[in-house]
């Protein structure tokens, strides 16, 4: 085992099952998101794999290479060097936000390892493109910079309530926290690279079964983001609905998304 990558990216294995079950959390967050959808998993049948991407507030900031992460492709290589440390041969992945477009990748590159793919908060691109609405204009991420720039705690401040999408004070701490928990020009940068990442055109060459998991209004993905991965995925895709608002579902309606991701689980 690698002991390295084990470390860095704080991964954690829990559960006594045959089957692993890997969590990819998304920016602006780390793996305590999870805490809330952790009594919908049955840890007699899998074992959950629990791990921080590199830009979380909780990996060491000295291990963020700016030039390595300008691209998504290297926290797909953190998502297989850490399943090869852990001699996962086989297994489902739960992909929240960017984490969706890493579990996509990483099923491209290592289609036989992946059984099924279930993401939320999902988009192959985040910006609006001709004909695509991916929810942001290119001209306002320009705004968001100058304001992270300027005021990180300021735009925090202002970005989370919007990102929760309801008034719901102690989700809005918890967001809060982990944002607060990142070096402001890795939270940056980071956005900067989401901002700039487009897998459209890779999709058909998913081959795994996908479920997507979409609520019902989200500040960052748009419903018709989640309609274009259900059309062009290449492998059996199914998308489901949720009936809660926001980015966050495992923050703000844990007892709503926690039912659904078990259910796309045990879907063939």
């Amino acid at each position: 085992m690698n002991a390295n990558i084990i470390q860095n990216f704080n991964v954690r294995v829990i559960g006594e099952g045959d089957n692993y079950l890997v969590l990819g959390h998304g920016i602006g967050t780390d793996q305590s998101i999870w805490t809330k959808i952790l009594p919908y998993f049955n840890y007699g049948i899998y074992r959950i794999v629990f791990y921080d991407l590199a830009c979380a507030g909780t990996v060491n900031p000295e291990l963020y290479d700016s030039a390595r992460y300008s691209t998504i492709d290297a926290y797909v290589d953190d998502l297989i060097q850490i399943l090869d440390a852990l001699n996962v041969n086989r297994c489902a992945f739960i992909g929240h936000s960017a984490s969706a477009m890493i579990g996509i990748l990483a099923s491209i590159r290592s289609p036989d390892r992946f059984t099924k793919l279930v993401l939320f908060g999902a988009s192959p691109r985040y910006v609006n493109d001709n004909g695509y609405n991916g929810g942001i204009e290119i001209l306002d991420t320009v705004h968001v910079f100058q304001a992270m720039e300027l005021n990180y705690r300021a735009w925090v401040h202002g970005f989370v309530p919007e990102a929760i999408g309801a008034d719901m004070p102690e989700a809005i701490q918890e967001f809060t926290r982990t944002l607060f928990n990142m070096r402001p020009d890795i939270s940056r940068h980071v956005l900067s690279t989401l901002i700039g990442t487009d897998i459209r055109g890779v999709l058909g060459q998913v081959t795994v079964r996908c479920h997507i998991i979409q609520t019902a209004r989200d500040l960052s993905v748009p419903l018709s983001a989640a309609e274009y991965l259900k059309q062009h995925l290449g492998g059996r895709t199914t998308l489901e609905n949720l009936e809660t608002e926001g980015h966050l579902p495992h923050l703000t309606a844990p007892a709503l998304l926690g039912p659904a991701i078990w259910r796309a689980l045990r879907r063939p």
